[in-house]
């Protein structure tokens, strides 16, 4: 599903040229569920902000789905992002003012769905994460845990080939990230493809395969057996 060939990623600072991504050569298959880990500098995020089509590689390839979405045009990657992607970040990116339904719905109203299709998508990726009841309250009425099922609702509406998960449990407490973690594992089982960005070792024991960055570059890559998977409460 995704394939990465020398990619390089340099961005301009001052003067200076300074090379972030250096030679990643990467596969993930569909189903799978990844966490890419490494410490602060180490490039992890802006490998994936290339893997969410939210930036292109200074050189090299990457392909989704067989597409090279490397050298395509921003509304291009816009619409790549709309129908096969789905975001979830730390800070949950949810508008104040909008219902967890409506919240739920945006990604259907750039795609251009007529609103009662919208609402029963919007609801049916509610009840997958367990919040149809709160379908009707506003980020400030629910919890961290509720707000960030509302995100993965988001994420999960338009069925994406990927759910790109961005430090997910980072802003919850412990016994609320491991529910949130559970319904990423649920979500996997279930085949959708996940690919996690971390930098807490205990978060990435949760997924089936941990791929360390360093120094702009891929310094392990593991395969986690099930028997030393983090447990599922």
């Amino acid at each position: 599903m995704i394939k990465l060939e020398g990619i390089y990623k340099d961005y301009r600072q001052g003067k200076n040229d300074v090379k972030v991504l250096k030679g990643i050569d990467l596969q993930v298959r569909e189903g799978e569920y990844v966490a890419i880990m490494g410490p602060s500098g180490s490039g992890k995020s802006t490998l994936m902000n290339i893997i969410g089509a939210l930036d292109r590689p200074t050189s090299g390839s990457y392909f989704l789905d067989g597409e090279d979405v490397s050298k395509l045009e921003d509304d291009e990657l816009a619409s790549i992002r709309n129908k096969k992607i789905g975001f979830i970040f730390q800070t949950f990116n949810l508008l104040p003012r909008m219902t967890a339904q409506r919240n739920v719905e945006l990604p259907l109203v750039y795609g251009g769905y007529k609103p009662s299709i919208r609402k029963k998508m919007a609801m049916e990726a509610l009840d997958r994460v367990g919040l149809t009841d709160r379908s009707h309250h506003r980020p400030n009425e629910m919890s961290g845990g509720q707000r960030q099922r509302v995100a993965i609702a988001r994420a999960l509406v338009v069925n994406p080939r990927i759910l790109f998960a961005d430090e997910p449990t980072g802003n919850l407490d412990t016994q609320t990230g491991e529910d949130i973690l559970a319904l990423f594992r649920r979500l996997n089982d279930d085949g959708s493809t996940v690919v996690m960005v971390t930098h807490e070792h205990d978060v990435a024991q949760h997924s089936r395969r941990i791929v360390h960055i360093r120094d702009g570059l891929i310094w392990s890559d593991e395969t986690i057996p099930e028997d030393k998977r983090a447990h599922v409460q």
